[in-house]
């Protein structure tokens, strides 16, 4: 038999509806016709997905499907299509989890950096790092910049656009990029700090193309993509080409039902993140602490030789909240705090300081 990915899927249904719906889930995520009318035998044998095991779960039941890796093609697209593709149209089953057989990663670029390489831009070797966000969409690129180099000389390691920033008449990509990092390099200038800005990437493969040749012109390293917007064989095309570390961002990650873990720490792992944003418990969005350590690990676990990945937790931290959040994630991690620094108002450069300082001594 073909290697085999176990994808752990739940489904709710009636107890004596549970063997069908398992079989007929293996059928759709596999061959998605009825096995009786296959008479290829290696389809039968290497192709068709089996069921391993069906347990209950609560109300509902967990299933775990052997499915043939090389169905997969090596290829990000494919790889979810095959876990999930036309069963995330049946709302009563949700993707749990995946385990992969060995060299099974090898096919796929995993991170460029990681963890070790976004240190050493920011020149930070055991310390957690710090983050925040230029807002709101709608300023003006003087104003995002004037934002950018007040977070600089407060000493914030990694300056990132808000993800609703993009290629908008109010603050276009190839004029806001360049003044942000001028304004970075100003005051990295006056500080001796080494701030980084990771501006937003968006669009089709054309558009991103060209964004990326003005970030690096303008001497950015850093690129903040959304994977599930700009669709993931796209991510693992700009990892693969565009020379830039990727923080991905999770918006539109929640709108099927895949487990966190999996698609924000494993999955974008996988396909050429370096670090990956996620909701961190007690802020704006319902993440669990459970589910926010998961994202973690599976992002820094060893996995094959991939590089580990930095969790950065957000969504409505607060500084109040660091002595917290490194306890949970440890060093390797950046917490990100943005609408809450600049909520200060006139206070955001003394406020941001008191951020970079309560990570740097905790």
């Amino acid at each position: 038999m073909s290697a085999r990915i176990l994808a752990t899927y739940r489904i709710a249904c009636a107890a004596n509806e549970i063997e069908a719906r398992a079989r007929a889930l293996a059928a759709e995520q596999s061959v998605e016709m009825p096995i009786e009318a296959i008479r290829d035998p290696r389809v039968l044998g290497e192709i068709v997905a089996t069921v391993e095991s069906v347990r209950p779960s609560g109300n509902a039941f967990e299933v775990i499907l052997g499915l043939a890796a090389e169905t997969t093609g090596g290829e990000a697209a494919q790889l979810v299509n095959m876990l999930f593709g036309n069963c995330s149209l049946q709302p009563e089953v949700e993707l749990l989890d995946a385990d992969f057989p060995p060299g099974f990663a090898s096919a796929f670029p995993g991170p460029a950096h990681g963890i070790a390489g976004l240190r050493e831009r920011v020149g930070a070797t055991s310390r957690a790092l710090t983050g925040t966000a230029l807002k709101p969409q709608g300023s003006t690129v003087e104003h995002l910049a004037k934002l950018a180099g007040t977070f600089a000389r407060a000493g914030i390691d990694v300056i990132k656009d808000d993800h609703g920033l993009a290629d908008q008449a109010f603050s276009p990509f190839a004029e806001r990029v360049p003044a942000v990092q001028r304004a970075i390099d100003a005051a990295n200038g006056e500080t001796g700090g080494r701030t980084i800005y990771a501006p937003t990437f968006s669009g089709g493969p054309g558009a991103l193309a060209t964004q990326a040749a003005i970030a690096r012109d303008c001497g950015v390293g850093v690129a903040l993509v959304a994977p599930m917007l700009v669709g993931l064989p796209v991510f693992v095309e700009m990892r693969r080409t565009s020379g830039l570390a990727l923080l991905a961002h999770p918006a539109f990650a929640g709108a099927s039902r895949v487990a966190p873990a999996l698609l924000l720490g494993r999955l974008f792992r996988l396909f050429g993140a370096d670090a990956t944003i996620f909701p961190n418990h007690g802020g704006r969005f319902g993440y669990t602490r459970q589910a926010c350590l998961a994202i973690a690990a599976a992002a820094r676990d060893p996995w094959e030789g991939l590089e580990p990945v930095l969790p950065v937790p957000a969504g409505g931290m607060s500084v109040e909240r660091v002595d917290e959040m490194i306890s949970d994630y440890g060093t390797d991690t950046m917490l990100l705090i943005g609408g809450a620094l600049l909520a200060a108002g006139d206070d955001l450069l003394g406020l941001s300081r008191e951020f970079v300082r309560r990570v740097r001594n905790t």
